[in-house]
């Protein structure tokens, strides 16, 4: 295996994995393509003059023959709860440092449990380098750096450019969840839609609501700070609308219900189309504050999320083959630097109340 591609895409088939694939060729890396569905995979590679190789997830065992000697290895097939574990597991059991574009809490919160195995094997791991949660995390840590000693951390996006067919497929195995926000340190399960708030965006004001987002996790590695909500945008009606069916919601963590709905996004949902990801902009808005009453807050324009995703992805896939990332888990700003976010096209920060 010693000529063999220091990168492998995991998922490279899927709508963010091309995108990630195609990136990195344009910068100059030349990883394998990989997935389960060989026929999917090989079409892109031969359209790309790309090596591929197909495997599944089933055993880390397995996947740890397919991935051995790689440097690393680019994680995009989700839901990653079904598929990153393993992942995971056999990145540190051969030394292939570990990056994903997740965006869920249980599966950051995987990496963290891991760090210490993976600090021991030499093996770097970072999940959310995507949009998933690589503006968020940043926004989060230059923050807190600007109020010291904050308690409370509340972020906000909107505007992302639209679904793939892989995140429909993760809000919906999600959605039987419920919520999730962080109290005085630790995780909590809250209702779906918990609390809403209006949120002063650079573009305009937003009625928003809580979700279960990966900062929720991520940031409090990031920044210590003990309380985190994350919102996105919602309409007061949207918001009533889910509040009034949400006792209905663990009805569809039914197996039966999940394989036909995750059916029918497969189908159905094809991504923002190329036009529409190019020209769309994403907007976040994050807020810190102290017992004393001291606050600082922040807007932050970027590229929509998959566009994002995919400069954001090869950046840390650049900077992992490169050796330049920490070993064990981290979050973005910890691997990357706060500032990592701000190197990128059409981003910009606004700050108030500093």
């Amino acid at each position: 295996m010693a000529d063999s591609p220091r990168a492998m895409i995991y998922g490279a088939n899927g709508y963010t994995g091309r995108l990630i694939a195609r990136r990195a060729l344009e910068q100059g890396l030349r990883p394998t393509l990989a997935g389960r569905n060989h026929e999917a995979v090989k079409k892109l590679a031969d359209e790309l003059g790309l090596p591929c190789v197909s495997f599944g997830l089933n055993q880390p065992a397995q996947i740890a023959e397919h991935i051995r000697g790689y440097s690393a290895v680019m994680h995009c097939a989700g839901p990653f709860s079904q598929t990153a574990r393993q992942m995971m597991d056999a990145c540190i059991a051969v030394g292939a440092d570990y990056l994903d574009i997740t965006g869920e809490v249980d599966v950051i919160l995987a990496g963290v449990e891991r760090s210490e195995r993976a600090k021991a094997a030499g093996v770097a791991l970072l999940p959310a380098v995507g949009f998933d949660v690589v503006p968020s995390d940043c926004l989060a840590a230059l923050l807190a750096e600007k109020l010291p000693g904050a308690k409370v951390l509340q972020l906000a996006f909107a505007g992302t450019g639209g679904l793939s067919a892989g995140t429909a497929k993760t809000m919906f195995e999600a959605l039987p969840k419920g919520g999730k926000v962080r109290i005085d340190g630790q995780i909590r399960d809250v209702p779906t839609a918990w609390r809403t708030m209006d949120v002063p965006f650079r573009t305009g004001t937003l009625h928003c609501m809580t979700i279960p987002w990966g900062d929720v996790a991520s940031a409090y590695y990031s920044t210590g700070i003990p309380n985190i909500e994350v919102y996105t945008s919602a309409s007061p009606k949207q918001v009533k609308q889910v509040r009034r069916i949400r006792f209905l919601l663990p009805l569809l963590s039914f197996k039966p219900i999940q394989a036909l709905v995750q059916k029918r996004i497969a189908k159905k949902v094809k991504g923002p189309t190329d036009e529409v990801r190019q020209n769309s902009q994403s907007s976040l808005w994050g807020r810190v504050s102290d017992d004393q009453g001291r606050a600082v807050w922040a807007t932050l324009q970027t590229l929509s999320g998959y566009e994002l995703t995919a400069v954001t992805a090869v950046a840390a896939l650049q900077k992992t083959l490169a050796k330049q990332v920490p070993r064990g888990f981290s979050t973005a700003s910890q691997a990357f630097g706060k500032d990592f976010i701000l190197s990128f096209p059409n981003t910009d920060i606004e700050w108030h109340g500093v």
